[in-house]
């Protein structure tokens, strides 16, 4: 040892000082990732995702980056050069693995946090969490051990049928979870949104590890499975631009020909007076008692207490126009014809016989 380092010394110099300024870089780059998560404190957006993880390497792989380059520079001897490389091996290691941790949960948690200001898996997120790390750190062990010359073929073989089998017994709270995840990377929905689905619907409360919770219009709270709402045709109301109300009324056969024409003309009136967007307006169908009409047109605002409004006053404004106009809204009638025995019509009844008047074919009394 005392041969190499007088040997040396030159490579050595050089080697400590190349160590001593990665040793400080990396300080600095380190300072520099804690700087960026105190900025954005409160707010998980990229530049924290990645601060953290730059604030999260050790000195240990700062002290054995700078180590391995002293012995690169320095040509250390075997015994020497082989401990160093077999404590940087490590240390980058189970660095690396530190840094993915890092990354990937704040990738999740940028995706659940950084819209809504709040975490939308709730206690999910720890599961998450432990799930990661768990993964991680089991891939930075074998690798560690493969670079140490142990055979793990046996152990890799040994996790994956031991992970077949969890995953076999737990597979409807994965499935749950992964449909977790989904929900939050492809958002179809998040947490304050008013979705319906099915004949059900409500306003979302929160994600969770297996379920999404939900507040009915009516107040009660509904439950289902992550992966069960995934698999149904979701309807988000809250991300609508404009809602569309839709009239389907009836009017008299009595009506004038000319009347009837201008109908849709009156309609697109009211409408548009009432501050609303006019789509379409016509005659659709001759029904049994009826005249049938339809009218579209568009709120411009994705609340239901607007279009609700809206409704009643366009429904209102028709009622009045329509009575103005001398328009009949029509309701189920029935009209009855008298026929003679011949067949022929008889309008509307035949005539009454005068009192006292005998009727045909009574006999005289005796």
């Amino acid at each position: 040892m005392l041969y190499w380092i007088s040997q040396h010394s030159v490579q050595i110099m050089i080697g400590a000082a190349f160590g001593l300024a990665i040793f400080t870089l990396l300080h600095l780059v380190r300072g520099l990732g804690i700087r960026l998560c105190r900025r954005d404190k409160g707010v998980t957006g990229w530049a924290t995702v990645f601060g953290r993880a730059i604030a999260r390497t050790g000195n240990f792989f700062i002290i054995m980056v700078s180590v391995r380059l002293v012995i690169g520079y320095s040509g250390a001897p075997d015994m020497v050069a082989s401990t160093a490389n077999f404590l940087f091996v490590i240390a980058a290691v189970f660095q690396a693995a530190i840094w993915a941790r890092e990354i990937i949960l704040g990738v999740i948690e940028h995706r659940t946090v950084g819209e809504n200001g709040s975490d939308s898996l709730g206690s999910a997120f720890g599961i998450i969490r432990l799930l990661v790390t768990v993964t991680v750190f089991a891939i930075a062990l074998i690798v560690v051990l493969d670079n140490l010359g142990v055979n793990v073929t046996g152990l890799v073989a040994g996790l994956g049928v031991g992970g077949i089998a969890i995953g076999l017994a737990a597979q409807g709270i994965f499935s749950d979870l992964f449909a977790a995840l989904s929900i939050l990377f492809d958002k179809p929905f998040k947490r304050g949104d008013a979705i319906h689905y099915d004949t059900s619907g409500g306003t979302v409360e929160s994600i969770g590890l297996k379920t999404t919770r939900l507040r009915a219009a009516t107040g009660e709270e509904r439950i289902i499975s992550n992966a069960q709402l995934l698999n149904k045709e979701i309807s988000n109301m809250t991300r609508l631009s404009r809602r569309r109300v839709q009239f389907l009324f009836g009017v008299v056969y009595q009506t004038p020909p000319e009347t009837a024409d201008r109908i849709p003309a009156i309609l697109e009136e009211i409408v548009k007076a009432a501050g609303h967007q006019f789509v379409r307006a016509g005659f659709q169908a001759f029904s049994a008692s009826s005249l049938d009409y339809q009218l579209d047109f568009d709120v411009k605002s994705p609340a239901l207490e607007k279009q609700f409004a809206a409704r009643h006053a366009v429904g209102v404004a028709i009622l009045k126009r329509f009575h103005a106009e001398g328009i009949e809204f029509a309701y189920p009638t029935q009209m009855s014809f008298t026929a003679a025995p011949d067949g022929s019509a008889i309008m509307p009844y035949p005539e009454p016989a005068p009192r006292g008047a005998k009727k045909p074919g009574a006999r005289r009394g005796a």
